[in-house]
């Protein structure tokens, strides 16, 4: 590839945003040639169904810093920011969402801090404005569960939302897990990290890309992904049920021995068999999620199928085939 790489690549996964796509083009450009970087903006349109394709195709027209990755269909908010990581040149490399909830204005702060010799700069997040207070709490809760529940200090009220380092980066193209959390999987890189606190706006349009079954989806993604918390879980209500079952069966034996006064019936039956039932069906499922997790990595499938496209190349280089050689290495 010809060129100088950029000192900094900017990636930004985006899912039916076609309203936001002018806007962060601008804001982005306006911050980086102001502080006078040379960057690309790397924009992955993960199977969008509104006109976000076009208005990137235009972005694109007027600025030949801007790339294009298109996939195959909807792969995910984690699999496309893999996807721009894969194309991605600079020698650090910001993630940030199409919204513009995260502002691009906080960049020049992070780089000052990679400047100053950290590997990874996060935003953290000290007030989420437009967000109902359940979204607050439950995102509030679950940063908390996650850093008790894994060994991976994963820092708390943090996004996506930051900058990594060229090294961070080629580490994090080996790590080829399909059920992909990134915020754990840079803080398990580790290197020097320094956080960069500022409130995070509203969205500029739009509706949230993650509404309440997405967000446990993506919950139980991180939770698998990085603990064995609940294997132990299941291991635990196994030995639980196991004791309080003898115990009972103790107390039959002596019940029967002794002539005590007791009401026999089926009630005491059922609400053995019931619980035994319910303990061992949870622990099925927890032993599945981490079964399908197996069965997913196993089949090799590459992350991601799609073209991305640079202004001064001929446009539809295969993507797919920087996932198939990252899988091989």
């Amino acid at each position: 590839m010809s060129g100088a790489p950029p000192t900094l690549s900017v990636i930004v996964p985006v899912f039916n945003e076609e309203a936001s796509i002018a806007m962060l083009h601008r804001r982005v450009a306006e911050t980086l040639e102001s502080a006078g970087e040379t960057f690309e903006l790397v924009m992955v349109d993960d199977g969008s169904r509104d006109g976000s394709w076009e208005a990137m195709q235009e972005a694109a027209a007027r600025d030949s810093r801007v790339v294009l990755v298109r996939l195959s269909r909807n792969f995910g908010h984690q699999i496309a920011i893999s996807a721009g990581i894969d194309v991605a040149r600079g020698q650090a490399v910001v993630l940030m969402d199409a919204d513009l909830q995260d502002p691009p204005e906080l960049v020049p702060r992070m780089l000052a801090c990679w400047r100053d010799g950290y590997d990874v700069v996060y935003g953290r997040r000290t007030r989420r404005h437009g967000e109902s207070w359940f979204k607050r709490a439950t995102a509030a809760a679950f940063y908390r569960l996650i850093r008790r529940l894994t060994t991976v200090d994963i820092p708390a009220d943090t996004g996506d939302f930051r900058l990594m380092s060229r090294r961070v980066v080629d580490v994090l193209k080996r790590l080829q897990e399909r059920n992909r959390f990134l915020r754990g999987m840079v803080a398990w890189v580790g290197y020097r990290q320094t956080a960069v606190e500022y409130e995070r706006a509203e969205r500029l349009a739009g509706e949230t890309k993650y509404p309440l079954r997405k967000m446990i989806r993506f919950a139980g993604d991180a939770i698998v992904s990085f603990s064995f918390v609940p294997l132990r879980l299941a291991t635990g209500l196994g030995l639980i049920a196991s004791t309080l079952s003898f115990a009972y069966a103790v107390y039959a034996i002596l019940a029967a021995l002794f002539k005590w006064d007791v009401v026999h019936g089926w009630a005491s039956l059922i609400v053995a068999v019931l619980f035994l039932g319910g303990v061992q069906l949870i622990c099925f499922g927890i032993l599945g999620e981490y079964v399908g997790r197996i069965y997913d990595e196993v089949k090799q499938r590459p992350l991601y199928v799609g073209d991305v496209q640079r202004s001064s190349e001929a446009a539809g280089s295969a993507v797919a085939s920087v996932s198939d050689n990252r899988r091989q290495r």
